[in-house]
């Protein structure tokens, strides 16, 4: 199975062709950090099972309820098929502090509230990173090679990574703005859409939107480069 991002699966593992340019080993290491499409799904499925729920009976510790059980499920799923668990794992531990927090409060915007919170974190690390010019997309390029930080002595490499993080940056930005003005007001069924709609969907037009970059660079893998030998993520 192919990941978002990626044009084929395959790697050095003899699953298909070797990656030749700078962009497809990029291209491949974001889908394997993304969890591929059924990393997206698995992300997805708790915010709509808790917007169905809190539709139909208003009830906090219902909608919750629902939320949990069917992250629970993708889990169970992915072991039962022998895959990766680490992305379903970390919708698990995010979803059980927004149960816990929203139970405690009895406000069922709150359970979108550790959400919130983790973009606006995640904001300003990633503009952090952007400023020093050490984008956190390029440890992601970074940890396919012997040398963790190889890639910041091509600035090629760096400009690329700079882009990138600068378009997921702008996601976790427009979450923000979005999602915490109607926290500050207990819209918890327009939290519930928002949550959705620049959960997945948003994620999907980054992924694209990163693809199309990603797709149109030829930069190539040169003997010696920085990243000359990184293998090729495995599909996820």
């Amino acid at each position: 199975m192919t990941g978002p991002l990626t044009g084929s699966a395959g790697g050095a593992d003899g699953a298909g062709p070797a990656p030749t340019t700078v962009e497809e080993v990029v291209r491949r290491r974001l889908s394997a950090a993304l969890g591929g499409w059924r990393g997206l799904l698995d992300s997805a499925a708790p915010a709509l099972a808790f917007l169905v729920a809190w539709l139909v009976t208003s009830d906090l510790l219902v909608s919750v309820g629902v939320s949990v059980a069917v992250l629970l499920v993708a889990l169970v799923a992915r072991v039962a098929r022998r895959e990766t668990v680490q992305h379903a794992l970390g919708g698990v531990l995010t979803t059980a502090v927004a149960a816990f927090i929203a139970s405690r409060t009895g406000r069922p915007q709150d359970y979108f509230l550790p959400g919130i919170l983790l973009n606006a974190g995640l904001a300003v690390l990633f503009a952090a990173s952007m400023a020093a010019r050490w984008p956190v997309v390029g440890f992601v390029v970074g940890a396919v090679t012997e040398d963790p930080t190889a890639w910041r002595r091509d600035r090629g490499v760096v400009a690329l990574c700079q882009r990138l993080t600068g378009l997921l940056l702008a996601g976790y930005v427009l979450r923000v703005a979005v999602q915490l003005p109607l926290y500050l007001a207990g819209s918890t069924t327009a939290l519930a859409v928002s949550k959705l709609v620049l959960g997945w969907p948003l994620l999907v037009l980054g992924v694209v939107v990163a693809g199309a970059v990603l797709l149109r660079g030829r930069t190539p893998l040169e003997p010696g480069g920085v990243l000359d030998g990184a293998p090729a993520a495995p599909p996820a």
